[in-house]
């Protein structure tokens, strides 16, 4: 099925909002165009509508093309724009794999879109036959959280390459934790799958939650998709501004990113020892899904101790799970403390 024939007519036929700064694109001296206040004070204009200088140095890190980069306010903007591009509501189905992520479902429910859902297996992984065999021509999105959350794992490459091949809609691969995963992103893909788009974020690895910046990277005619759909200045100045100072100086995140997974091992071998934990899910995200018969006891007994971690034992496939950010090393040693206490 070609591009155009997945997305919603409305759309083909929409015409953009031509904002002041997307119709002059030179340099001037005077800016009396966008009815902004003209006194300095370094917010007082609009931002780069399209963010050139941010996709820019995404590129020299990337390696990926900066009209095949759309950036957004947090992935959940990449997530509700492309329900909104791809999904006729009441008549088109997202499908997504339980336990996933929870805004996939979130955003199309908003949108007035059905959910289908297919349980990864046992070891979770997608379950390719039964995905295909719920997919119709109304499947349009068909979304891919690997690292997954709340598990931790990663989704086998060969599992990926046969639903690239055969899902009829967008598959969309959420990378949100990649950079803590050891493997390559699938964006190095793009060029032979005109249908993939890959989510990723400066929430986690770059530690920048606080900013709300996603990247979705995707062909140039997706991305013109996205650019057509978004409020003409999604980005502001002072994010923009904070992505940029993060981008020249990329040894900090690699240094904290390695912190992080000399923590995760060090937690991954301490809980294991512990009487209390039944498993510990092997993990390529900054987080760990372990077992316990007791997870709301142990959830406010950590609350008690003024530790907040996340149940997740009433999710799909994580009956007694108990998921953990990994800290600082004060922070996971104060833990291992208290669940040691909680052991004996």
């Amino acid at each position: 099925m070609k591009l155009e024939q997945l997305v919603r007519k409305n759309i083909l036929k929409l015409k953009p909002y031509a904002s002041a700064r997307s119709e002059f694109k030179g340099t001037a001296d005077v800016f009396l165009d966008a009815n902004e206040n003209p006194f300095e004070n370094g917010v007082n204009r609009y931002p780069d509508p399209l963010q050139w200088q941010v996709k820019k140095a995404i590129q020299l890190l990337k390696k990926i093309d900066p009209r095949q980069i759309f950036l957004g306010n947090g992935s959940d903007e990449v997530i509700d724009l492309l329900i909104r591009i791809f999904c006729e509501p009441k008549l088109d189905h997202i499908i997504q794999l339980p336990p996933t992520y929870g805004m996939y479902k979130v955003s199309a429910s908003i949108a007035d879109v059905a959910v289908r859902e297919v349980s990864l297996t046992e070891d979770f992984q997608p379950d390719v036959p039964k995905i295909l065999a719920e997919a119709t021509a109304h499947s349009k999105l068909l979304f891919l959280c690997t690292p997954n959350n709340p598990t931790g794992n990663i989704f086998e490459k060969g599992r990926i390459i046969e639903l690239l091949e055969a899902f009829p809609g967008i598959v969309v691969i959420d990378e949100a934790y990649i950079d803590f995963a050891g493997v390559d992103s699938m964006s190095t893909l793009l060029d032979q799958y005109p249908k993939l788009v890959v989510m990723q974020t400066f929430s986690k690895a770059w530690g920048m939650a606080g900013i709300r910046l996603g990247m979705a990277f995707a062909s140039e005619e997706i991305i013109g998709l996205f650019n057509k759909v978004k409020p003409p200045y999604n980005i502001n100045q002072l994010t923009q501004q904070a992505a940029l100072d993060a981008l020249q100086r990329p040894e900090r995140m690699t240094q904290e990113v390695e912190i992080i997974l000399e923590e995760r091992k060090r937690l991954e071998n301490e809980l294991s020892n512990l009487a209390l934990v039944q498993e510990v899910c092997p993990s390529h995200a900054n987080f760990i899904l372990i077992r316990v018969d007791d997870p709301l006891g142990l959830y406010n007994y950590l609350v008690e101790q003024k530790i907040i971690v996340r149940n997740r034992s009433n999710v799909h496939l994580c009956k007694g799970g108990i998921r953990i950010s990994v800290g600082r090393p004060e922070e996971n040693q104060r833990l291992l403390q208290c669940l040691n206490q909680r052991s004996a």
